[in-house]
């Protein structure tokens, strides 16, 4: 038999549409290839495979992406199984435990979310030994454990690692509001809120899917790791990947006890404030907990990855845009408004999301809200105006400009590259190797993501009208309306920088203006508004680990229905039953189950909702200043553009707005010593090892990312269950503690004339 490479059937046009091989002896197709697949030896190679049905892959062509070249793998093997037993077995399972203990955690002071690489080393063994125990079989047992199901069960078990964030809702109406939806609407608000993003992932294929230059970093760690457990290298010079990922899961694992429960002041190193404690100036520059982290360190993987990911995944322009970003704000703006007492800035601690009073008194919410929890005015006026420290009014800013850039930015940079996108995707035309393979299997119908939408649609409707929500049927179309309008521009942000900027406050801001004093209809609307485009993000993430991977599309989008369907029903029944049963939830009297995400999510619904953007930022509040930066945004990336295009070689083409807007927006809760920390190991892995080390790099930087990853997970488990269960914790300097701080810094938390409230 002729060996013909797929490429030489591309250009041959007899690479037909519904995925079979022509070749010299005729059409080659899947149930060919399963049929020589039974009639082989199971020791044989995939590579005698190829050769013996005459279809393979020119190894010289790959991917045009260096950080895709060195993790994916140019070939793919359409014998192996996914509809397995095994991978419905274990990704069920693995859905329920893990949206459980998620969703059971998170309603405690401190929380522990267990993500997708817990589920990656714990699933590897389990399937390993049904491999073993289970007889031969077609289905329960088909051969050897493979990577496409291990791919397939941590996806649906993926879905679980966030909780449903409408829960949020659900449990700020019943407890603070004094409304319980009951199953029915607290079931129809979560899956609504989870599938209606899905049902956009569709459309977004073509854009931020196929094309090779939409990388998806965050993707590599979680490759690099799957293919260790599946296809060692021996070939290498050094240990393999499989053993360097033990090697520094077992390192991070013995040493995050220190930072984590033994020396818990590695967390929040400040030592500098230790030279004059008393000084509450340099407390507040220099103290990481609750100050600006300036010569302050970290050696927590946690506390370093904790908000901007693993820096050792995010391409280096996005580390330095982010890196000078943080800069600017944190340790040049920041200091020059605190100290000049803009909007009387030394009342109030200099950086906490904690709200006050005129008089610097942390706000007390029961003081303007009426009987039936919505806003008294005349109540307001007496005990108000809400105030917040200026960090915090200009983070809110910072988000303003994000927005409006975000737009601009991806019409200037990528504006030729959609419109160029969507005419190849018309006439199916793609380059890449990873598309040519994927071809192989049947495409996912562009009506099974319209009913999905028109579904969850529909139901929302419902919701909305039966269900005491008071959000209008035009503010569910204008939250869809907002979700769409950014979807694409974020996610092609997130596909290049794996970074994810927010709308969350843009859509409270909308809301709040078209709908004020209503809380439960405010943060309704930043439901629909915000989580639709992450979740459709979030699918779109994983069809692109399944391009990479070579998963059916088809099996990809059921383990991503099912897994979030059965994720939702035990994040709700596990909402239910821990208010039903725990005395006092959401308060100081049923610790640990304080709820702090929950109180986080009520005090938004008071600003956006009762309160009211008009009262926070309208014309003649304090911070109405803050509406000038949707001008800025929106203006501030034209200048950069055109000098980009005059000059194409100059460090200009990578400067990117949206991502210094974006990241830097998260402080607070952020604290600057995540950035500082963030983006010294940045440099580090991503400039220094790449360019001084580059065949390490190649072979450990992403099974590095994920080692320590999950090091840091299985560690934080077992510290948990450890200080649980004894209720023993060292008390002493290295764990902090020193007038109530976390870092030994206590005055960093206090106001310019050192008071702590």
């Amino acid at each position: 038999m002729e060996e013909t490479s797929i490429t030489s059937l591309e250009k041959r046009g007899d690479f037909s549409n519904n995925g079979n091989f022509t070749t010299s002896e005729g059409l080659v197709t899947t149930e060919k290839v399963d049929d020589f697949l039974s009639q082989t030896h199971e020791e044989d190679s995939y590579e005698d495979i190829e050769k013996s049905s005459g279809v393979y892959v020119e190894d010289e062509e790959d991917s045009p992406i260096e950080e895709v070249r060195a993790v994916v793998s140019n070939k793919d093997d359409p014998t192996l199984p996914v509809y397995t037993f095994r991978m419905w077995f274990l990704g069920v399972i693995f859905t329920c435990v893990i949206s459980f203990i998620n969703q059971f955690f998170w309603f405690r002071k401190n929380a522990l979310s267990v993500g997708s690489f817990v589920i990656q080393l714990i699933s590897f063994p389990i399937g390993k030994l049904l491999e073993k125990v289970i007889p031969k079989s077609r289905f329960f047992n088909p051969g050897p454990f493979n990577i496409k199901e291990h791919i397939l069960i941590t996806t649906m078990a993926g879905t679980s690692a966030s909780t449903a964030y409408a829960v949020d809702i659900f449990t700020i109406q019943r407890l603070f509001y004094g409304q319980n939806l009951g199953w029915g609407g607290g079931l129809l608000l979560i899956m609504t809120t989870q599938f209606i993003g899905y049902g956009l992932a569709g459309i977004l294929r073509p854009y931020l899917v196929y094309p090779s230059a939409m990388v998806w970093p965050g993707n590599l760690a979680s490759i690099s790791l799957f293919r260790s457990f599946h296809e060692p290298a021996n070939n290498w010079s050094g240990p393999s990947r499989m053993k360097w990922f033990i090697y520094c899961f077992i390192g991070m694992f013995i040493y995050y006890w220190l930072p984590g429960y033994f020396f818990q002041i590695l967390t929040f190193f400040s030592w500098v404030c230790w030279i004059r404690p008393s000084s509450v100036v340099l407390s507040q520059i220099t103290g990481s907990y609750s100050g600006l982290g300036v010569l302050a360190v970290s050696f927590d993987w946690a506390t370093i990855t904790s908000y901007l990911g693993s820096p050792n995944i995010v391409p280096l322009f996005a580390i330095l845009n982010i890196g000078f970003g943080f800069v600017m704000v944190a340790w040049i703006i920041m200091p020059i408004l605190y100290y000049t007492d803009v909007w009387e800035a030394k009342k109030f601690p200099i950086l906490t999301p904690t709200l006050y009073n005129n008089e610097g008194e942390v706000w007390d919410n029961s003081l303007v809200l009426n009987s039936d929890r919505f806003l008294d005015p005349e109540l307001y006026e007496k005990y108000g105006p809400l105030r917040m420290s200026t960090f915090f009014a200009l983070a809110y800013g910072i988000s303003f400009a994000g927005i409006t850039s975000v737009i601009v930015h991806t019409i200037l940079y990528h504006g030729k590259e959609i419109i160029e996108q969507w005419k190849k995707s018309r006439n199916q035309e793609d380059e890449d190797i990873h598309h040519k393979l994927m071809r192989v299997y049947p495409e996912v119908p562009q009506w099974w993501y319209i009913t999905v939408f028109i579904l969850s649609f529909g139901a929302s409707f419902g919701l909305i009208y039966h269900w005491p929500i008071g959000l209008p049927w035009w503010g569910l179309i204008l939250a869809l309306a907002i979700s769409m309008i950014f979807v694409l521009p974020i996610g092609i942000i997130t596909a290049i920088t794996n970074q994810t900027p927010g709308i969350n406050v843009i859509t409270e801001f909308i809301i709040g203006f078209a709908l004020p004093g209503h809380p439960i209809a405010n943060v309704t609307f930043k439901t629909y508004g915000y989580i639709s485009m992450i979740q459709c993000l979030t699918f779109v993430s994983d069809l692109k680990l399944g391009h990479y991977t070579k998963i059916p599309p088809r099996a990809m989008f059921w383990v991503q229905t099912i897994g979030t369907a059965i994720a939702g029903v035990i994040n709700l029944g596990t909402a239910i039953w821990l208010m039903d049963s725990v005395d006092n939830i959401c308060t100081v009297k049923a610790y640990p189950f304080t709820c702090p995400s929950a109180r986080t999510f009520y005090s938004a619904s008071i600003i956006w909702g009762t309160i009211g953007p008009a009262r926070m930022f309208g014309i003649g509040s304090m911070y109405s200043s803050m509406l000038w930066f949707f001008i800025i945004g929106l203006f501030i990336p034209i200048p950069f553009w055109l000098y980009s295009r005059k000059y194409p070689n100059s460090w200009v083409r990578y400067v990117h707005w949206p991502l210094i807007f974006g990241s830097i927006g998260m402080m607070p809760p952020a604290v600057p010593l995540n950035f500082s920390m963030w983006f010294l190991a940045g440099v580090f892995f991503m400039y220094y090892l790449r360019k001084y080390h580059r065949d390490w790099w190649t072979k450990y930087n992403y099974i590095t990312s994920a080692a320590f990853n999950s090091g840091v997970a299985i560690c934080g488990i077992v510290i948990f269950g450890v200080s649980e269960g004894t209720n023993w914790q060292a008390n002493w300097w290295g764990n902090g503690g020193i007038g109530g701080s976390f870092d030994n810094c206590p005055l960093s938390a206090g106001n310019y004339s050192g008071i702590v409230t």
